[in-house]
């Protein structure tokens, strides 16, 4: 459906409130910023889940790391830790942290000390020890850490004194730098933790958080609003808004017509077929950058017929790629050979691909015992992302694509909290999905993605376990030789095309779209969007 009438519905709707809301608001209208997200948080810690909207509400928001990436290089930088060493075997990490940085004040709690070591220790050691005693709070899931296996690699996590920390692995990881810089990694207060714990609330640590970011949490009310509320005593940047408020939009052409209106500064994925109508509109800015994402197909290996290799190429032979890219991406993706993106330094231009030919998949369907007319289903994302702005267009053109080859397609969607639940079940037969990274490491794309240990965490959509890929991808953490690296991954792309537990599609643009008052803001390459340093002004 295009977006352009219901567009025109919601300005008409929206042009008389927002004459008489700038009115009203006028003290927020010239110090705060209204964000028009896409969905609600699940919580408000990003280690407890992998979602770019709990990611978007929380990361850059309310926490800081031990490190970060630099936007515009992808370099990584100093955070909380000012700086850093490594020894020579690659086994210890020494870390000297920042002094006098102040936790938020808020109206449930008051912090009696500064950040330093132990909350670095509480942090880190909440998720990576099964016995420590918020490990099981809030669920004991932490996808990311579970998906990359860093628990087990870390074998102790020592204080050397209040800002100074030590972490020691078992064995050399050239990506570990970089898993400590991403959006998950972020650190909390082990004061308030502790406090928590006395009053028999430690389940509020998620939900009513404490961090040292750039804003602090003020309220939330599902499906209407997050808001926030200036850090004045962050140790960083000194320039931002005083106000910051999430207004909850899932429908993207409500999201354009607030920001059309001004009832909005910023919003969230805005859709394909809006983005001219943004270049057009002098009073709007579109920022885009080639994304280090991929959407993809992927199949539930644990379920037959999909645990036969030939039955999935067969498959990935019935669909169009290039057709696929034209009808829901437009001009804003390109085709994905492999799991990396043109920008990744390990990625292979003469990768093998999949091509469309459907007498071939009739043919392995065929000899694989197919016969005309199975069913089977394919879940379809009910939420634009980046890497795949309409997953249930796309799983329309798929159910086409298959039934010409005598497959029947029944097409499967829930709310995008169910949605994750049962695909971490493994209840799907196939569906339509993808990956941002949060970092500039290839291990990033390949660990998370199709590792036997991702399973259990659910980042594993294929719920695929192969030993030989498993050998391949720890093998490239134990050199920094980049050059040694890349030849490791182009043979994890040969097994991948042998395999095809995924059918990567695409490789997308990200975009954001704000109004021209906003000044600062711009695409963070790595993960959620980033409100510290940006103002707006009248």
């Amino acid at each position: 459906m295009n977006s352009l009438p219901v567009l025109l519905i919601c300005l008409a709707t929206l042009v008389g409130i927002s004459a008489c809301s700038k009115q009203k608001k006028d003290g927020f209208y010239q110090t705060g910023i209204m964000y028009c997200s896409e969905s609600n948080p699940v919580n408000f810690n990003p280690q407890l889940d992998t979602s770019a909207t709990t990611s978007d509400a929380t990361s850059h928001q309310i926490y800081d790391r031990l490190l970060d990436f630099d936007p515009d290089s992808g370099t990584i930088v100093p955070s909380l830790a000012t700086s850093w060493s490594v020894s020579d075997d690659g086994l210890t990490y020494t870390f000297q942290l920042r002094r006098e940085v102040a936790f938020h004040t808020t109206d449930y709690f008051t912090p009696q000390r500064t950040f330093n070591a132990d909350d670095v220790i509480f942090s880190i050691n909440r998720w990576r020890l099964p016995q420590h005693p918020y490990h099981q709070v809030s669920g004991g899931r932490y996808p990311y850490f579970e998906s990359l296996g860093l628990a087990e690699n870390i074998r102790e996590v020592n204080r050397i004194n209040g800002y100074r920390i030590e972490i020691l692995l078992t064995q050399r990881d050239s990506s570990f730098l970089a898993n400590l810089a991403t959006d998950f990694s972020v650190i909390l207060s082990q004061e308030y933790a502790d406090k928590l714990m006395e009053d028999g609330a430690p389940q509020r640590l998620d939900h009513y958080p404490i961090g040292t970011g750039p804003f602090q949490f003020e309220s939330y009310r599902k499906d209407h609003y997050i808001r926030y509320r200036a850090h004045h005593n962050y140790w960083g940047q000194t320039e931002f808004a005083e106000r910051l408020i999430y207004d909850i939009t899932p429908k993207s052409s409500l999201r354009l017509a607030k920001l059309i209106t001004g009832e909005c500064d910023a919003i969230a994925f805005p859709a394909q077929t809006e983005l001219d109508i943004i270049r057009n509109r002098e009073e709007l800015e579109l920022a885009e950058k080639p994304g280090l994402n991929v959407g993809f197909w992927a199949f539930n290996t644990q379920r037959p017929p999909f645990d036969n290799p030939n039955v999935r190429r067969a498959l990935a032979y019935a669909i169009d790629k290039n057709t696929l890219l034209e009808a829901v991406y437009f001009d804003s993706a390109t085709r994905a050979r492999n799991l990396l993106p043109a920008a990744s330094w390990a990625y292979q231009n003469d990768a093998e691909d999949t091509a469309y030919n459907p007498v071939m998949a009739r043919k392995l369907l065929k000899e694989a015992g197919v016969e005309a007319g199975f069913t089977m289903t394919i879940w379809a994302m009910p939420i634009e992302r980046a890497y795949n702005p309409n997953a249930a267009k796309m799983a329309e053109l798929i159910q086409g694509y298959l039934a010409d080859v005598g497959v029947n397609v029944t097409i499967v969607t829930y709310d995008w909290t169910t949605f994750r639940r049962h695909l971490r079940e493994g209840l799907h037969d196939s569906v339509l999905i993808g990956w941002s990274a949060d970092n500039g490491d290839p291990d990033n794309f390949f660990r998370p993605l199709l590792s036997c240990g991702a399973i259990p965490s659910g980042t594993n959509r294929a719920m695929w376990c192969n030993k030989k890929y498993d050998a391949l991808i720890n093998e490239a953490l134990q050199t920094e030789d980049l050059f040694q690296r890349k030849a490791i991954y182009e043979q994890v792309n040969s097994l991948l095309f042998k395999e095809l537990p995924i059918v990567p599609i695409a490789h997308a643009f990200r975009y954001q779209a704000f109004r021209k008052e906003l000044k600062g803001m711009q695409i963070n390459p790595y993960g959620g969007v980033r409100f510290g340093g940006v103002t707006k002004q009248l």
